[in-house]
């Protein structure tokens, strides 16, 4: 194979044209002038240094004339000159004669070639050599050395940098092989020959040799070194290609060349070369034109045609094929490609992604030089799709794992002794959400799982990062796999506790990135001396910090980070259940009152703290036991977070003994109690409490329960004892720990409840004495009658409250009834008039009993009734309500007509008051007989005369009674024509009788009358009538007007004619008038029916009858004649005859009966079949008449209820906690059979369970008109999960059968509940340092962080002290949010860099969520205790006044300091060091020294120690009398620390002292010391007030030039939108403006637009995506109608996250919704988003199709979840391409199949064509829109939309900007103004003043001058400057913040400042006289 394709074929030997000579050059030619010149190589031996002469020996050899144009050029195409002859002109060299240098090469050409390897084979041999595994495949190593070349070969490359790795497995095109192509500079013939040389490096310059990186210069200093300086050695590619396969074969083409160069090394070809004794390092180079393949003969590299063919289009490249591949590398390749091609990414990830790495949440990526650098692998096998990957694309190599868990990193850089330069980083890994997030390498078998362990052991995690060491190191900008560096002792776990835990040192990744002065091995596999180079101890450490290397203790700064990472981003106490954001007035603190957030539910210690849980507590006092109310977090919180503590609020319990809240840190939760510990302690308490109330009835009297009670009767007394639980008896509430027990009364009241009102009868209180129980005495005033109400109630002392702690107090209560008692006397009631003899009356009796009250006879008493002269009886007396003696009558004799009066005495035994009087009047009774005097039976009278009669009426007893019209008659019998006798007797009932004379006829003797007296009553006489003609004349009849009057005078009246109808009965009146009287006479016509001829149906009542019943009207059916009168003539026997008949008609209860009453028939029994309700016609028939009847067919009595417009009830309905759902709840009553049932107010409720609340709240809702009911949309407030929801309703008190509703109840991801608060408990607040890194969350219902939420609505609280409530103190500082790193934090919220205060102290912070104005969420308060940071000096109480001493005998002449106590502070004054013990050693010092003669103290000595314990020490020094020292001179007194516990020694304090020797003189600077003390401290006072204001203006000024900048980039952007702004009335522009894009941008959105109809599934988890038709929208209708119909059957997917949450859907929804989790989908096999058309192959068009081809995913747009919807339709849709028609769709995919794979086609007109072909037929035909019933992609909102979106945005923050500039320039304004106001300049210029006399004083003291105040006066408030740097304006803040004090700090120093500004200054005597101010510890 080598032979062939090298050019060692050894068919023909090349032809010597000249002997060779001693000194001769050989040289091989080809003749390439022509395409028919000879192929072979001809042989010339010239020995003269002579081009001209070299050219006529050529045109010698090749027979060519001398006057021929033609050239000689090398194979690299450089001309043969005179100039270059002797350079280019070498012994072996192979030359071309050409027609001119470019000419295409006719025909390959070989060139012979030696590669000899270089000496350095065996200089260098003893380097590694050779792979070693180290437990890793290393083949991705040997494919690295092959891409380092392509690297450098394409580092010049201005454009794209393409390196391809080819490994061509399909078995149709040959055998295996790999191909490594790259578009790189390519190598000349002679380079590609020194490629072959083993070990020639780049660097070689020696001999013969050039490199193939010709002149070699070493590139400039890059970030990183990623110089792609990393083909070296020349060993490496050699090496990779024979440990690949046995072949490799070269192909190159250099830019600036015709011609490519091919070469084959194979180990077939050494071998066969050693066997035949040939030189085994030479061959042939191939020299052809690109694209031939002509030499390509053998079937096993069939392959590469196809690669050679691509050679066309090439500038310059090389390709390195490599065949013979070793079947275990080739079966690694296929079977772990993703592993090796993960490997390769993780190796030249920073050549890939740039100095930075691969970001993948950098919002933008920087442009740079590395993103041409594209490396792309694909694999080729037999009837597989191809794998095709860019290294770029992969976003799991372990750097990539690396950059993006990182919360922060620590860059530096390492300079070694030389040019060696190390860039270092070291990343952060937090942990977060209760686990580590140091990315896991599935390469490293430290961090594999042990399947082994057992599952009963617990598994103590190990630390983050395991046994892997920490750094990875990079060479060159690449990766050198088998070197590693476990640390460096500034970052390695200090022995003893550091800064941050040592669990820290486990979470940090880092890599160091070197230069080219480190060796490596050939390979690139190892380091040689990196680590030992690195941790020399010259080496030199240093920090990149914002880019600028600073120099400073690397080890502090590296545990100062570590720590600061910690503080920020370690999380642990998980707040969750968001509930708002409160305000807590109970602290005291107003700013730490607001805002909290509050939360109901904490996870903690693997734990979850709910509301309502019983808790109880640890280190209070006392000890609470309680219930959480809730959990506060200080800060402006919204949803889950994650904290390191907070507060939780607890109702003591039992909360009816204690009724108060307690608020305390989280931190004091007794995580070890259980609940019935609690839960037992509670019930013991409760016991105490007063339960019941025990009443005894010592007097008896006892009162039962609904007792009736006769008015008067005693009740009591009451004896009554309070009991609890236990049966004890007490008197006063039990004593609790938080306040004095209270006196329990009790209180007794009888109520009446009287139809006005109740009224309180009694009322008393009792209280229990010492030795007497609650008593009462007894009650005997009850008298009224009614209900009443006695209750005994407990009240407490003081207040007669009957509750306590929202708990009534025990009380019981007696319902009795008062009613009459028995009668005691009695009255008469109104007696009816008149009283008439013989005539019963009633006599009403009204009983009452001793109160008056009426009452009722209840015993047998027999009245007595006496009247004088009467006899009185009676029938009977009633008992009762009414007492009546009923049936009284009287009889007696009364004298006169008119009647008498009696006295009536009436008398009941057995009453107290047994009897009463009336008066009454009787008169005469009723008419019995007639008293007629004389009273002689036989009278005697003459004819002829008048006989009178005496006549008296009488009553039963003989009394003369009368009474109206009572006339007495008298006839005469006996004869005829006698008179009649009557006379009056209504007046007195007697009188005389008598009339005319009685007169007989021819009376013969006497005759004997008999006379008949007797009474009557008469009314008029009738008298006979007779007609006559003029009688006549005046009658009249009203029937007509015209009478026959002959006929009328014989008696006949004028005919009358019968009317038709029998009811219309015609009234005939006669009438006869004259001058004297009016008749009337009258008579009426009754018509009567005629024969049968109709028949009529009268329906008895409503015509509706319900479906099922039967008509409950009765229908009569009657027979009429002719004009619709009833025939009367008819009988029973024609109900025989009578047929009813109607559609749906059910005869079988019809019933015919006879109603002889009416002589009609009655139809009994009509119901019809079930059916549907209406109009429904009865047919009846009897003999030949019909008639109809309508009756109206409603639906039957309501059997059930009936949901109107809901879906199938049998699915869940799934609902989101607190949200409505979908469709208000309409019920319709319908029958048995469905039918909708018309009946109004039937009441149908709603029946829930307890824990379902359903708002508005269940209320009982009425049918209207037509059976239905609106129950309104109501929302759901449930805990998770399905919940039944049942319709109640009830129809004649029957039951009907109701639907059950289903819900599934999903939390609310929106809902913010709970803020979850995580830091790092651990950690310690040292003053003025930093707090650990806070991370917030807000969870929502389902314990899932809320997204998107705002970072200004959540805030960090901190105040002063404790607080005790729930409320927030009003001065808290509030913390605002910093800024998010990158989006894979999206709803964490950090707070990092917060400064801890510098007074030492408990501090409280919390956490706070603003939901909305005025609710705000909490966090649990976090309790931090602010401790003293390092010691750094030693400081007196106060500041002592310079001493002024003297060696005289006095001793306070001689005493320097008195009582001095020295301390040991922190940098902000606070003491710490309580635990150091040691001494303080005290010397004298000058300040020049030269000075030998130096004071000494009392006992001659030099030093004196003083002993050093709790941080401070107590001095006194005398001098030593007659002291050495120079007079008027000033010493130093130096106070040493010597604390051996201090690692870092402390300042000493110095105290300056002037000493003279003259007593007097020293009185005298004594005083002039003060002096200058009091002006030191006033002058340092005055200075630190200017520096404040300079800064201030700096500070402002800074703020208006940040604002001014922020403002014309904003204007900008506005012109790029067009939008011009005016210079005047700016704002109110912005406005308008704003508000008429709003305008515009509502009319945009409410345009019509296509949207998806199909109901979405409710987002209840953040892991649910949606529906697959609402993931999508298309704009183009015809698009979106075919790509709905051709994903039609997966619409209704619901596409989730994760598995978890599909699995919890099929769950939910009983298996019926189908889903799709996307961690299920192999997305290696997914598409190419970016992949071409496939008529378009390598950039080219392979044919022109038609009907504008696009892929379906193309037309897609996605309105969120961009990346996981690409993954969704990039499985679902694959290639699928959109085309115009069937024809254009036809015709592209015949041409498609020539080239590639052709996938489904679908047409813009409906039709699909398959990926197999097929098309055709229904299924393969979209129907129209309106057939897809709604499951169609919707329209995205038009792009105008977005338009003014994004402008609506800009203009909002310009105006934002606009403001904020103003008010920052008025601000500054009005400071730069009161820097110039008289005061200020007063100020200045008392400054000056006193520096000028302080100058004086200090020489007449003999002391330096100073320019500023004196050090020891500035001590407490210097600033000590460690290594760190502070940028300058944190800087600035801390100078300002030693300025005040901590309280002074909570409020901003620029607001102090102004506050002070606005007063003049004043300095306080304390200030003057040598005592600085003291600083607030």
């Amino acid at each position: 194979m080598a032979a062939a394709a090298g050019g060692s074929r050894g068919a023909r030997r090349p032809v010597l044209l000249t002997p060779r000579g001693s000194g001769d050059r050989t040289v091989f030619l080809f003749d390439r002038r022509r395409a028919q010149a000879d192929p072979d190589e001809k042989v010339l031996s010239y020995g003269k240094d002579n081009y001209r002469g070299f050219r006529s020996a050529v045109c010698q050899a090749f027979g060519i004339a001398s006057d021929e144009n033609f050239v000689i050029t090398t194979t690299n195409r450089k001309e043969i000159t005179e100039d270059n002859f002797s350079e280019l002109v070498q012994d072996g060299v192979t030359l071309y004669l050409l027609q001119s240098v470019d000419q295409t090469l006719l025909s390959a050409t070989k060139e012979r070639i030696d590669f000899l390897p270089h000496y350095d084979t065996l200089v260098k041999s003893g380097m590694y050599e050779y792979y070693a595994s180290e437990g890793q495949n290393p083949l991705p190593f040997a494919l690295a050395e092959l891409i380092d070349n392509s690297l450098s070969a394409t580092s010049r490359n201005t454009g794209i940098r393409s390196i391809q790795i080819k490994l061509l497995f399909d078995d149709s095109q040959g055998k295996p092989a790999v191909a490594v192509i790259d578009n790189g500079r390519g190598m000349t013939s002679k380079q590609l020959n020194n490629w072959a040389v083993y070990r020639l490096s780049k660097f070689t310059r020696q001999g013969d040799f050039e490199s193939d990186h010709s002149g070699y210069v070493r590139p400039l200093p890059v970030p990183r070194s990623l110089n792609s300086d990393i083909s070296y050695f020349g060993v490496g590619g050699k090496q990779a290609v024979f440990f690949v396969g046995q072949s490799a074969r070269m192909i190159s083409k250099p830019a600036d060349s015709q011609d490519v160069h091919e070469l084959v090394l194979s180990k077939e070809d050494f071998e066969k070369k050693e066997k035949n004794k040939e030189a085994i390092y030479s061959g042939y180079i191939r020299n052809r034109k690109p694209s031939d393949s002509t030499h390509i003969t053998s079937d096993d590299e069939r392959f590469l045609h196809n690669l050679i063919l691509e050679e066309r289009d090439k500038e310059s490249f090389t390709a390195v094929v490599i065949t013979g591949v070793q079947p275990d590398h080739m079966q690694y390749l296929k079977n772990y490609f993703h592993l090796w091609t993960r490997q390769l990414a993780h190796i030249y990830h920073y050549y890939i992604h740039g100095p930075k790495g691969n970001e993948t949440n950098a919002v933008v990526k920087d442009v740079g030089p590395f993103n041409n650098i594209d490396i792309q692998i694909s694999m080729f096998e037999k009837g597989k799709v191809p794998k095709i990957v860019n290294l770029r694309e992969i976003k799991d190599d372990m750097q990539t794992l690396y950059i993006n868990t990182a919360a922060d990193s620590f860059e530096f850089k390492a300079h070694v002794e030389g040019e060696g330069i190390v860039e270092g980083i070291i990343r952060y890994h937090p942990f977060l959400y209760d686990k580590e997030t140091y990315p896991d390498d599935p390469c490293f078998p430290s961090k594999l799982n042990d399947d082994d362990d057992d599952d009963d052991c617990f598994i103590v995690e190990k630390g983050a990062r395991g046994k892997r060491p920490i750094f990875e190191c990079f060479w060159n900008g690449r990766l050198i796999p088998y070197t590693t560096v476990e640390d460096f002792d500034w970052c390695a776990p200090p022995k003893k506790r550091g800064l941050a835990p040592i669990e820290c040192y486990n979470r940090i990744s880092g890599a160091l990135f070197t230069n080219d002065k480190f060796q490596v091995s050939t390979n690139k596999l190892t380091f040689m001396d990196l680590e030992l180079k690195l941790k020399d101890k010259n080496t030199l450490f240093t920090r990149i910090f914002n880019g600028q290397e600073q120099r400073m203790k690397i080890d502090r700064e590296f545990a100062l980070w570590l720590k600061d990472c910690h503080e920020k981003y370690d999380k642990q106490i998980k707040f969750t259940v968001f509930k708002g954001i409160t305000t807590r007035t109970d602290l005291p603190s107003k700013r730490m009152q607001s805002p909290w957030t509050v939360y109901s539910a904490i996870e903690w210690d693997g734990k979850t703290y709910k509301t309502g849980q019983l808790v109880k507590t640890i280190k209070t006092l006392p000890i609470f036991y309680g219930s959480i109310e809730k959990f506060f977090l200080y800060g402006d919180h919204d949803g889950d977070i994650f904290a390191t503590g907070g507060e939780v609020q607890i109702a003591l319990e039992p909360q009816a003994l204690y009724a108060e809240m307690k608020t305390i840190p989280i931190s004091k939760l007794d995580r070890t109690v259980s609940d019935k510990a609690v839960k037992k302690y509670i019930e013991d308490e409760m016991a105490r409490l007063p339960d019941k109330l025990s009443v005894t009835w010592p007097e008896g009297d006892e009162l039962l329960p609904n007792e009736t009670r006769f008015a008067g009767t005693p009740i009591g007394a009451l004896r009554i004892e309070i009991l609890n639980k236990k049966g004890e008896a007490m008197q006063k509430l039990p004593g609790t720990s938080h306040g004095g027990s209270k006196k329990l009364l009790v209180e007794l009241k009888v109520i009446l409840h009287s139809p006005s009102g109740n009224k309180e009868i009694i009322s008393h209180i009792s209280q229990h004495g010492g030795k007497w129980p609650y008593w009462f005495k007894k009650m005997e005033n009850l008298q009224k009658l009614g209900n009443y109400t006695l209750k005994l109630q407990v009240v407490l002392n003081e207040s007669n409250a009957d509750t306590y702690a929202g708990r009534p107090l025990p009380s019981k209560i007696f319902k009795f009834t008062i009613i009459e008692g028995k009668p005691e006397k009695f009255s008469v009631g109104l007696l009816e008039l008149p009283f008439r003899v013989g005539v019963p009356f009633n006599i009403p009796l009204e009983l009452q009993d001793e109160f008056g009250h009426a009452t009722q006879l209840t015993t047998d008493i027999k009245p007595i009734l006496e009247a004088s002269g009467l006899t009185l009886q009676y029938e009977e007396i009633t008992t009762g309500t009414n007492c009546i003696i009923k049936g009284v009558t009287a009889k007696g004799c009364i004298n006169s007509y008119q009647g008498k009066n009696f006295n009536l005495k009436v008398t009941l035994p057995g009453l107290k008051e047994d009897t009463q009087i009336c008066k009454i009047r009787l008169q005469p009774g009723p008419p019995r007989q007639l008293k007629v005097k004389p009273d002689s039976e036989i009278l005697k009278i003459e004819n002829g005369t008048a006989f009178p009669f005496q006549v008296e009426v009488l009553d039963e007893s003989g009394n003369i009674t009368a009474q109206p019209k009572l006339i007495v008659h008298c006839k005469f019998l006996g004869a005829s024509n006698l008179p009649v006798y009557a006379v009056d007797c209504s007046n007195a009932g007697t009188n005389i009788l008598t009339g005319p004379v009685i007169h007989v006829q021819n009376i013969k003797k006497d005759q004997m009358l008999k006379a008949r007296i007797e009474i009557l009553m008469y009314d008029e006489g009738e008298r006979e009538i007779h007609i006559t003609p003029a009688v006549a004349e005046k009658i009249k009849v009203n029937w007509t007007p015209k009478i026959n009057r002959d006929n009328l005078i014989q008696g006949l009246l004028p005919d009358v004619k019968v009317p038709t109808s029998v009811k219309d009965v015609r009234y005939c009146l006669i009438t006869y008038l004259d001058d004297h009287v009016s008749l009337e006479s009258a008579f009426t016509v009754r018509p009567l029916p005629d024969e049968p001829k109709h028949i009529k149906c009268k329906l008895k009542g409503p015509n509706t009858l319900q479906m099922g019943e039967e008509l409950k009207s009765e229908i009569d059916v009657m027979i009429t004649d002719q004009y619709g009168n009833q025939v009367q003539t008819v009988t029973s026997s024609c109900v025989n005859s009578l047929g009813v008949s109607g559609p749906g008609l059910d005869k079988s209860n019809l019933k015919i009966t006879w109603q002889e009453s009416t002589l009609t028939m009655r139809v009994k029994g009509i119901r019809f079949k079930p059916g549907l309700p209406g109009s429904k016609e009865l047919c009846f028939a009897w003999r030949e008449f019909s008639d109809f009847l309508r009756v109206n067919l409603i639906a039957g009595s309501p059997a059930k209820l009936q949901l109107v417009d809901w879906p199938e009830l049998e699915k869940p309905v799934a609902v989101i906690n607190g949200r409505e759902l979908q469709k208000p709840l309409v019920v319709q009553l319908c029958d048995q059979w469905g039918n909708p049932s018309p009946e109004p107010n039937v009441k149908i409720s709603l029946i829930k369970a307890i824990n379902l609340k359903i708002v508005p709240s269940s209320q009982q809702h009425k049918t209207d008109e037509n059976g239905r009911a609106n129950l309104g949309v109501i929302s759901i407030h449930a805990p998770r999960g399905e919940h039944n929801l049942q319709l109640k309703a009830s129809y004649n008190k029957s039951t009907l059968d109701c639907p059950i509703i289903t819900l599934n109840v999903l939390p609310d991801p929106e809902k913010p509940v709970h803020l979850n608060v995580k830091y790092d408990k651990n950690a310690s607040f040292p003053a003025g340092g930093t707090f650990p890194d806070f991370m917030v969350s807000v969870l929502s219902e389902d314990n899932n962080i809320i997204k998107n939420i705002n970072p200004a609505r959540i805030s960090m609280k901190m105040w002063e002290g404790q607080s005790s409530g729930t409320r927030m103190p009003i001065d808290v500082t509030t913390f605002s949010c910093s800024k998010v790193k990158d989006d894979k934090e999206d709803g964490f919220f950090y707070f990092r860099d917060k400064v801890i205060p510098e007074r030492v102290g408990t501090y409280s912070i919390q956490f706070t969520f603003a939901m909305d104005k005025t609710n705000m969420l909490s966090s649990d308060q976090i309790i931090v205790e602010v401790v003293p940071n390092d010691p750094v000096r030693l400081l007196p109480d106060s500041l002592p006044a310079t001493p002024a001493v003297s060696n005289v005998r006095t001793v306070t002449s001689r005493t320097l300091v008195k009582d001095l106590h020295l301390h040991v502070m922190d940098e902000y004054n606070n003491r710490t060091g309580i635990d150091l013990v040691g001494r303080i050693i005290a010397k004298i010092k000058s300040p020049n020294d030269d000075d030998t003669e130096i004071p000494q103290f009392q006992g001659k000595v030099s030093t004196i120690e003083f002993p050093f314990d709790r941080g401070s020490a107590e001095i006194n020094l005398v001098l030593a009398e007659n002291s050495p020292g120079r007079d008027s001179t000033e010493y130093i007194l130096v106070f040493e620390p010597d604390l051996p516990a201090l690692k870092k020694s402390l300042e000493p304090y110095r105290l300056s002292f002037m000493f003279y020797n003259d007593f007097k003189k020293q009185q005298q600077m004594a005083t002039l010391t003060r002096e200058r003390d009091q002006l030191s401290q006033s002058i340092g006072v005055y200075r630190n007030w200017f520096d404040t204001t300079n800064q201030l203006v700096t500070e402002m000024k800074c703020q208006a030039k940040e604002a001014e900048t922020r403002e014309t980039h904003l204007k900008n952007e506005l012109k790029k939108h067009q939008i011009d702004l005016p210079q005047t009335n700016t704002l109110q522009y912005v406005d308008s403006l704003i508000k008429q894009k709003v305008i515009d941008q509502e009319g945009v959105m409410k345009q019509p637009r296509r949207t998806c109809t199909l109901p979405n599934y409710p987002k209840g988890n953040q892991d649910i995506l949606g529906k697959i038709a609402h993931l999508a929208q298309i704009e183009d209708n015809e698009a979106a109608k075919v790509i709905s119909w051709h994903l039609a059957s997966d619409m209704d997917c619901v596409v989730t996250l994760t598995t978890e949450a599909a699995r919890c859907i099929f769950d939910e929804t009983q298996g019926r919704q189908q889903v799709l989790p996307l961690d299920s989908i192999y997305k290696k096999t997914l598409p190419d988003w970016n992949r071409p058309l496939p008529h378009l192959r390598n950039g080219k068009i392979c044919f022109r199709p038609v009907g504008n081809p696009v892929f379906a995913r193309d037309l897609l747009t996605f309105p969120d979840n961009v990346e996981h919807c690409q993954t969704v339709f990039g499985m679902l849709l694959g290639d699928t391409i959109i085309i115009d028609n069937l024809d254009a769709a036809n015709h592209y995919r015949k041409e498609v199949v020539k080239i590639t794979h052709c996938p489904t086609l679908l047409t813009r007109e409906g039709d699909r064509i398959r990926s197999n072909g097929k098309f055709g037929g229904l299924q393969n035909k979209a129907p129209p829109m309106d057939k897809l019933r709604g499951m169609v992609f919707g329209a995205p909102m038009p792009k105008l939309y977005s338009t003014l979106s994004g402008q609506i945005d800009l203009l909002q923050q310009y105006r934002t900007a606009v403001v904020k500039l103003d008010n920052v320039n008025k601000d500054l304004d009005s400071q730069l103004r009161s820097l110039n106001t008289p005061e200020m300049q007063k100020k200045k210029q008392e400054l000056a003043e006193q520096e000028k006399n302080l100058k004086l004083i200090e020489q007449k003291l003999g002391m330096t001058p100073s320019d500023t105040v004196t050090e020891s006066l500035l001590q407490p408030i210097m600033l000590e400057m460690c290594d760190t740097p502070i940028p300058p304006k944190r800087m600035r803040r801390e100078t300002v913040k030693k300025l005040y004090s901590s309280e002074e700090w909570i409020s901003s120093p620029i607001k102090k400042q102004q506050q002070q500004q606005q007063q003049p200054l004043h300095i306080s005597p304390s200030e003057l006289n040598g005592t600085p101010r003291k600083r607030k510890a």
